[in-house]
């Protein structure tokens, strides 16, 4: 029996899922050549080839971008001080807090396409679907939520993740270290987290009560759920991935079934930590 076979009592329209290791996927469930709207995890990916840039010379981290005092850093771990929404103004100066938000991702797609002189969208294929073989997937939009992929082609973005190839390791540290570390936050829908954890582009806060990846996962997982019903996340020290889909926006019914089927994929296939593993 796989640990994945719980997707099909979730009470969703289109349950697809995912397992992967550093050596490919390890299991999978569901349609997952399906072409569904990723939402949110639209930002890990916008915020890693962002990291292609930086190690292309196009940009560099720690220039400004955004509102005065801000940089590429602040935008990409939401401590720019913008409020959630697209063309929202800031509330706070940059680095006192993070609040999480989309404008944020917007200003940085703005930034990336002045810097590169090529549209976000054709940037992101370019530096990571095309090379990672994610042919189904696209970004026609908004660099905060405007991707659509399937699970064949996250799972293979999350391989990456665990396995870098197409930025240095030095890159993937920064990538998964939390940024501005200690700081308190505003997560819109979940309310406020002191701290608030997060590194480019994506979530720290992993291992927590309640968390929607559960507790059997490590505090140093990282990864993004989106609005659609969709989630990726990586923990290192399992040398473990996983992703997948739903076809239903992320509530209630997400914070009940997640966590027991990411603690059953740990359970069931989590490896013994390796030096040479990402992250060991």
């Amino acid at each position: 029996m796989s640990a994945l076979d719980q997707i099909d009592a979730w009470p969703v329209p289109h349950a697809a899922t995912a397992v992967v290791s550093a050596d490919g996927v390890l299991d999978q469930r569901g349609a997952t050549a399906d072409v569904m709207p990723l939402a949110s995890v639209t930002k890990p990916i916008a915020a890693y080839a962002t990291l292609v840039a930086v190690e292309e010379g196009a940009l560099e981290l720690d220039e400004p971008a955004g509102p005065p005092g801000a940089t590429v850093r602040h935008l990409l771990a939401h401590a720019a001080g913008y409020a959630f929404e697209s063309g929202a103004a800031a509330l706070s100066r940059p680095g006192v807090k993070r609040i999480y938000s989309n404008q944020g991702f917007d200003v940085l797609q703005a930034h990336v396409e002045e810097r590169t002189g090529i549209a976000f969208g054709d940037y992101v294929a370019e530096a990571i679907f095309q090379p990672l073989g994610m042919h189904a997937s696209s970004l026609r939009g908004s660099a905060a939520h405007a991707a659509s992929g399937s699970v064949d082609d996250l799972a293979r973005f999350a391989r990456e993740l665990l396995v870098p190839s197409l930025i240095s390791a030095q890159t993937w540290q920064e990538f998964v270290t939390v940024q501005f570390p200690g700081m308190s936050g505003v997560l819109p829908g979940h309310g406020r987290f002191d701290p608030l954890d997060w590194g480019l582009g994506v979530e720290r806060n992993f291992g927590r009560t309640g968390h929607w990846a559960g507790t059997t996962i490590s505090r140093s997982a990282f990864g993004h759920f989106g609005r659609a019903g969709t989630f990726l996340w990586v923990d290192p020290p399992s040398r473990l991935a996983g992703v997948g889909v739903s076809g239903r926006d992320f509530g209630p019914w997400a914070l009940e079934v997640w966590p027991p089927l990411v603690d059953a994929v740990l359970t069931r296939y989590a490896q013994a930590p390796s030096a040479a593993a990402a992250g060991g």
